[in-house]
């Protein structure tokens, strides 16, 4: 677990290093064309194969390739039989294996559980070329294809699933990938460092499944196995023993020392003075670290978070907390009679490997076997740049966090620059419009913990909230200066943003978004406050709505200044954890007042890992320390209570109308129900009537929903009450 690893491009290259290919070869007419007999590694993705870094099994291939093996792309494989895993031949190492870009369950089905028709990683958008849980079913018919084969599976599908972890689609909790897939090896998170370590050690011989110190990975072992004797176990098994693996080392720290001379053999005087030596901050730091690398936590076993929702959320907290590259420990997971081991999440990349890696020789076009086919995916990303990865926002509902990481990882703006010229100058269809500029977000690029110590002991799940951290450099200069000379390369036009602006952090730079808005929005900006109430805003991890209200602010302020009529359009989510029929009933006069119609909608889909998916299947909150009588969370499965609050988000929408009307009947807010300015939706007209929907009562007996539940709570209209309509600091920034 060296905290000083090998830099990616560092590692040995062959004497007779080839020249890269065109394309990777996908048949083995290719291959012969590149003289060669054999793959060394195969990659098999249940994507469209194109050769850019923004995708997953195109950038994997190029870093192997420079590292001088012979990478081959097994591309959307016919899964009913072995036929098609045998394309290329068997891989002189292993298999590499993804679903692809996206996890292959939310690629198929959407936030109701109904298969999807089309696929934007598909040639022609076609829906149905990938199989449930890809990286099962790919991994099992390469065995089937050459038994005996070696198995990596990696990316966000098997990232996701790297323990025991609850399934949206099948209402369980599923075991590790590690079991179904069967595989040697599982490399999680953003995966470079590890997959280049892994491919020369097994290229010297190693078996994959020997593999077990390296940083990122995942294997399968014997129960109670330990890499070395002097490593120690922390049994968080339960959630009535989580304890502590390392007391702070004591700074004033005594230390014997031995006399010289004849008196060496004379026995030490116990009430003699014994020197005290200060301790530095640095030591104590290096000994904590030093005991960590050496420790284990011992999660609750596969089968006890199966049935025990408490176990299930404890687990679930164990882990995030051990995220932190800088202090993370290894962590371990029984299923059966076998343990899924876990090493810490890998060492970020550094600037110079991040420039390594985007600046690999793609081809910059998908394969020429798809023959020109509109690929939708390829379409929205060929003119857009990868600035950085990571986020620190930690938002519950979101992976990007749990798979890339907390901490930013940015390309330098040389690196950047270069592509944009690349872009100018090799892709086709370019007309001067580069659509993004960003990442998993667009304005955290080089910003980090001022203290690199901070950082490496700090153990928050966000910097942001519930407020901004005091130790985070919010200064966007760099990002600034970047927008400015990446609109003054020749034949650049206009350069717009459609990564996901973190607002919270934009106020901090009101020149950031002055720049943002003068020069880098066309007409609209996608932004995602989510909700306007604290309630589900404190499951989320998210700023409360005031700190929104400010940037809008800022944002009209410089439109207008600029002389630019510009529009924000603000997402949000229904029925995420935490969330009442109240707060959706708020949440809808909040975007009426504010003359919002939103036309996209989304109800909050439980992805594998996340937290607020434990929250969903636990119906426990695990941002806090859990017992048995933990907070309870409210949660929203019920399929007419979900439509409901989707239905609040599109308030406008004369679709939704009866069913609302229903809802507020039943709320005991039926005068939010009329023809006036004053009100949410409109009475229910002759035909409405004539269908069958009942009139609205002029008065209604019955409590309201929240309170035949049992719930204290009042219900407060935007604007009305005291401090209910605050800034940042109240609701959280």
């Amino acid at each position: 677990m060296n905290a000083a690893p090998t830099p990616i491009y560092a590692y040995p290259k062959p004497t007779t290093l080839r020249p890269p290919a065109p394309f990777l070869p996908m048949s083995r007419d290719e291959m012969n064309a590149l003289g060669w007999d054999e793959c060394d590694i195969i990659l098999v993705t249940g994507d469209a194969y194109m050769d850019h870094p923004s995708f997953g099994m195109a950038l994997v291939g190029r870093l192997l390739e420079a590292q001088g093996f012979r990478v081959g792309i097994v591309s959307q494989p016919e899964w009913d039989s072995a036929e098609s895993f045998k394309a290329l031949g068997r891989p002189r190492l292993f298999f590499g294996i993804t679903a692809g870009n996206m996890d292959s369950m939310i690629n198929r089905y959407t936030a109701d559980r109904k298969p999807r028709s089309d696929d934007a990683y598909t040639a022609n958008g076609v829906g149905g070329r990938r199989p449930d849980r890809a990286v099962t079913v790919y991994s099992q018919r390469c065995r089937e294809a050459f038994p005996g084969v070696q198995i990596m599976i990696g990316s966000i599908e098997a990232s996701l699933r790297r323990i025991a972890q609850y399934d949206y689609w099948s209402d369980k909790v599923r075991q590790s990938a590690l079991v179904y897939a069967k595989a040697d090896i599982l490399l999680f998170g953003n995966a470079e460092r590890a997959l280049v370590e892994v491919a020369h050690r097994a290229n010297a011989g190693e078996k994959l499944r020997d593999i077990r110190d390296v940083r990122g990975t995942a294997f399968m072992t014997s129960h109670g196995w330990l890499p070395a004797r002097d490593w120690a176990v922390l049994d968080s098994s339960t959630v009535d023993t989580p304890g502590r693996v390392d007391p702070h080392p004591d700074p004033y720290a005594m230390e014997s020392e031995k006399q010289s001379g004849a008196a060496c053999d004379t026995p030490a005087d116990p009430n003699a003075p014994k020197p005290i030596r200060i301790v530095s901050k640095a030591e104590r730091i290096a000994a904590k670290q030093a005991e960590r690398q050496k420790t284990v936590v011992r999660i609750p076993a596969y089968e006890a978070v199966a049935y025990d929702p408490v176990l299930y959320a404890h687990a679930s907290r164990t882990l995030h907390l051990e995220s932190n590259p800088g202090n993370a420990r290894a962590m371990v997971q029984l299923h059966g009679e076998r343990d899924v081991w876990l090493n810490p999440p890998p060492i970020p990349l550094e600037t110079p490997e991040m420039d390594y890696v985007y600046g690999l020789p793609y081809a910059r076009q998908p394969h020429p076997s798809y023959n020109g086919a509109r690929i939708p995916a390829w379409d929205m990303i060929k003119f857009s740049i990868n600035i950085m990865r990571g986020c620190f926002g930690g938002c519950t509902f979101c992976s990007i966090t749990e798979h890339e990481g907390r901490i930013i990882q940015s390309r330098s703006e040389e690196s950047i620059l270069n592509e944009i010229v690349e872009i100018r100058d090799k892709t086709p269809g370019f007309k001067g419009h580069i659509s993004d500029l960003g990442g998993p977000t667009a304005n955290m690029y080089r910003l980090a913990c001022k203290d690199p110590a901070i950082e490496q002991s700090c153990r928050r799940l966000s910097c942001v909230y519930p407020g901004i951290c005091e130790n985070l450099n919010t200064d966007h200069s760099h990002l600034i200066q970047l927008y400015r000379k990446a609109r003054a390369i020749p034949s650049v036009k206009k350069i717009t943003i459609g990564s996901g602006l973190r607002y919270d952090i934009a106020v901090e730079s009101p020149e950031y978004i002055k720049e943002l808005v003068t020069h880098h929005v066309s007409g609209l900006l996608k932004i995602a406050p989510e909700h306007t109430e604290d309630g589900p805003l404190s499951k989320m991890m998210k700023p409360g709505i005031g700190t929104f209200e400010r940037f809008k602010d800022l944002f009209d302020h410089y439109s207008k200044q600029a002389g630019k009529e510009q529009y924000l359009v603000p997402y949000f989510i229904a029925a995420h954890p935490g969330t009442t029929d109240e707060d959706m009933l708020n949440l809808a006069l909040w975007l009426k007042k504010h003359n919002f119609k939103p036309d996209q909608v989304q109800a909050f889909t439980p992805t594998p890992m996340a937290l607020a998916t434990t929250m969903w299947h636990t119906r426990r909150n695990p941002l806090k320390k859990l017992g048995r009588s933990s907070e309870k969370v409210e949660i929203i499965k019920d399929a007419k209570q979900r439509t409901l609050h989707k239905a609040f988000l599109r308030y406008h929408d004369p679709k939704n109308w009866p069913i609302l009307r229903e809802g507020l009947i039943a709320m005991g807010r039926q005068d939010l129900i009329g023809n006036g300015p004053q009100h949410l939706i409109p009475l229910p007209t002759a035909a409405d009537l004539a269908n069958g929907e009942k009139r609205v009562p002029h008065r209604q007996v019955a409590k309201p929903a929240s309170q035949a539940r049992g719930a204290q709570r009042k219900l407060v209209l935007p604007g009305q009450g005291k401090g209910k309509k605050t800034g940042g600091k109240a609701r959280g920034r």
